[in-house]
């Protein structure tokens, strides 16, 4: 059993720090990339304040289909190229999005969320997957929480 207690008061850098540590010691010996997804995603939501979605899209061919999330029900398919998944996942870049509705092309899942943050896994130079983040804040996302999550990238890619 793992016990992860985020701490509120650390300022972005140590959160994700930390995050990422945690990440990486609740995925180590485990090859179930749906399983690592699953809990990774879970720690997400649990040390990331501000949030509404938190998940992984997996790359299907040149789709994304829904991964491991906690949140609303999600749409369940995204072309490559379209909506901010779908744009992450296409260019293999980091997505920070403080107004989803200002978006070319968005794809509105809920209508709560306001801003999103989308971090591509890359495996092999390949987009294996992307980590989706919606907040109900508009410009709630900034450049330290892209540089945190493409920390949790880095240890999704070893782990799916």
């Amino acid at each position: 059993m793992h016990d992860f207690a985020p701490q509120p008061d650390l300022a972005k850098p140590e959160l994700y720090e930390t995050l990422a540590r945690a990440a990486n010691a609740l995925v180590e010996g485990e090859r179930d990339a749906i399983a690592n997804m699953a809990n990774m995603a879970a720690l997400i939501w649990q040390f990331v304040p501000d949030l509404n979605w938190a998940g992984f899209y997996r790359a299907v061919g040149d789709e994304l289909v829904l991964g491991p999330f906690l949140g609303k029900p999600a749409c369940i398919r995204i072309p490559f190229g379209t909506g901010v998944c779908g744009t992450a996942a296409a260019l293999a870049a980091t997505q920070v999005v403080p107004d989803v509705h200002a978006f070319p092309g968005h794809i509105a899942c809920d209508a709560d969320s306001r801003s999103e943050l989308v971090v591509p896994v890359v495996v092999g130079g390949r987009v294996v997957a992307v980590i989706d983040l919606d907040s109900p804040t508009p410009g709630r996302f900034d450049d330290e929480d892209a540089a945190g999550m493409q920390l949790v990238a880095q240890v999704a890619s070893r782990a799916i």
